[in-house]
């Protein structure tokens, strides 16, 4: 079984943030019904490259989840919400604050209707606040929570980073955590919650390095000052053919290897120094050092038994088929609604007693619809009805603009 079965969450996000995160409870096995707008389609459905009606990064997001198409406008709409609730006692939302409240299905709301409820909003910048209801992405909240300030090089401009770190780190994985939190401690008190996730907030507390020497010692962190931001050797090294090496040596084994990796142990001396001035010449001896040979020839040196932290920098295609992810096996194969499959990326954590759950990969909005209005109730004349009345959309395939 798996292990969050009985969990049900009604999904009212888009993008990445809320997404992510319902992936990853699905994919432990909670019942998610994602609430989708018919008439302004999620900006990721139509990104390329497609697989089928919607873009691969959407039926990778949104896999497990069912599909209920809801003009929230209507009156209509709030009734079936309202239906759902008293069962689906988990939302996840990503609105700005008090649109779903204005909706008519805000916390207030809903915990009239259910007082377990769990009601978790993700935003930009929190409930709270002078920047509560302004717009932003991830680069925003970022730049906001100070981090880009010193996640440069000397003389250049910053540079984006090449995942979400602000939308998964700063918002899907504190959401997940949230939830869970708020069902345990609903399982001892029986009462639920509103829980509240700022993307800058969570963002703001991942200075846990380097912020607190400011907030104690008022050391500002700066860019190339530090040890893990390019002020140690610790750092990004260019082989001859201009591809990179990481090295990550930074305890005294670990650099005792890196000398030897390097032919010259004396060196010691250098790489464990405290001076800014050692570590520069130490550095610049490495960099150096791997121009000399090629990519190839330093994966033939560190081949599979190097142990000092020192590892190549690799594609996305060469990390999908590197022994340690395959042996990991991060890359599944997920059914679509068509009698097919789709290489989509794993759910990462192992549990010894349950698995994770991969029951079919996104899929096109209000494909649900019909089934969940049955199974909650509803007879065929109201279900006619409320289609007549445009409550599952009216025109379809329309994009969110960003």
């Amino acid at each position: 079984m798996s292990i969050l079965k009985g969990l049900k969450i009604l999904d009212f996000s888009t993008l990445l943030p809320g997404p992510f995160a319902t992936m990853m409870l699905a994919d432990m096995g909670a019942d998610i019904i994602k609430i989708e707008s018919p008439d302004r389609e999620d900006f990721l459905k139509h990104i390329n490259p497609k697989d089928g009606d919607v873009s691969a990064t959407f039926a990778h997001l949104n896999r497990s989840k069912r599909s209920l198409a809801l003009n929230l406008k209507l009156e209509e709409s709030k009734e079936i919400i309202y239906k759902l609730i008293q069962d689906y006692d988990i939302v996840i939302e990503q609105f700005r604050p008090g649109v779903m409240d204005k909706l008519g299905i805000g916390y207030d709301r809903l915990k009239e209707i259910n007082s377990k409820i769990i009601f978790c909003s993700i935003t930009g910048y929190g409930q709270t606040g002078p920047l509560q209801h302004k717009a932003g992405h991830d680069i925003n909240y970022l730049s906001i929570a100070g981090i880009p300030s010193y996640s440069f090089r000397k003389k250049q401009v910053p540079v984006p980073s090449g995942i979400q770190v602000a939308d998964i780190a700063g918002g899907s994985m504190p959401a997940v955590i949230g939830i869970l939190a708020a069902v345990y401690n609903r399982d001892k008190t029986g009462v639920g919650q509103h829980i509240d996730i700022s993307l800058t907030d969570v963002s703001f507390s991942l200075n846990a390095m380097y912020g607190p020497g400011y907030l104690v010692g008022n050391e500002e962190p700066t860019e190339e000052s530090l040890l893990l931001n390019g002020g140690s050797f610790y750092d990004y090294y260019e082989t001859s053919d201009h591809r990179y090496i990481s090295v990550g040596s930074l305890e005294p084994k670990f650099q005792e290897m890196l000398c030897e990796l390097i032919g010259d142990k004396s060196l010691l001396t250098l790489s464990g120094s405290k001076r800014q001035k050692d570590q520069q010449t130490f550095k610049e001896l490495l960099v150096q050092t791997f121009k000399q040979k090629t990519f190839d020839e330093w994966l033939n040196i560190l081949g599979d038994k190097f142990d000092g932290c020192v590892e190549p920098v690799l594609s996305f295609s060469e990390a999908v088929n590197h022994p340690q992810i395959k042996a990991r096996e991060m890359v599944i194969s997920v059914p679509n609604q068509k009698g097919g499959s789709q290489n989509q990326i794993a759910f990462p954590i192992k549990f010894s007693n349950n698995l994770p759950e991969y029951r079919f990969s996104g899929v096109q909005t209000g494909e649900h619809s019909m089934e969940i209005m049955k199974e909650i109730g509803f007879q065929s004349e109201t279900i006619q009805l409320f289609t007549q009345k445009g409550v599952f959309g009216t025109n379809k395939n329309k994009v969110i603009p960003l």
